[in-house]
């Protein structure tokens, strides 16, 4: 089993363990154009725009 050459400080191993813990959430925006829920720099999944382009044709579920 190998054997770690140095001691991490304890800001190293601090700032590894904090990236572990963050929560990931996922940002949520109106969408411009009909106003539901979308994540930035996506298509719409309502009504298919994209920068107020309309770029899928969805279909009604």
């Amino acid at each position: 089993m190998a054997s770690p050459k140095n001691k991490k400080s304890k800001m190293r191993k601090r700032q590894r363990v904090g990236q572990l813990e963050k929560a990931k959430v996922a940002e949520v925006q109106a969408c411009p154009v009909c106003g539901g829920p979308k994540q930035p720099h996506r298509v719409c999944p309502n009504c298919g725009t994209y920068k107020g382009r309309k770029v899928l044709s969805v279909t009604a579920k």
